[in-house]
């Protein structure tokens, strides 16, 4: 995750934070692939972590449904 940090400057359109809609500053993340601001790093690091989770959680759901997927087709055989 790449991002840049913004000090002194404000965004040219009124933006709000992805992780708490605070309105963002003179100084804030953003995220260099996807655009997204953040109104500070604690803000940034949540939603990193959130994205984590979320994709551990696609991943173990995924493993189950091609476990039952074999199950059913030795089931079949």
């Amino acid at each position: 995750m790449r991002f840049v940090l913004v000090n002194g400057r404000s965004p040219q359109r009124r933006s709000f934070c992805v992780m708490c809609e605070r309105p963002i500053a003179a100084s804030y993340l953003r995220e260099i692939g996807t655009h997204l601001t953040y109104c500070n790093h604690n803000c940034y690091a949540d939603h990193c972590k959130s994205a984590i989770l979320l994709l551990e959680s696609q991943a173990t759901a995924f493993a189950a449904d091609e476990s039952k997927k074999e199950a059913l087709t030795r089931s079949a055989e």
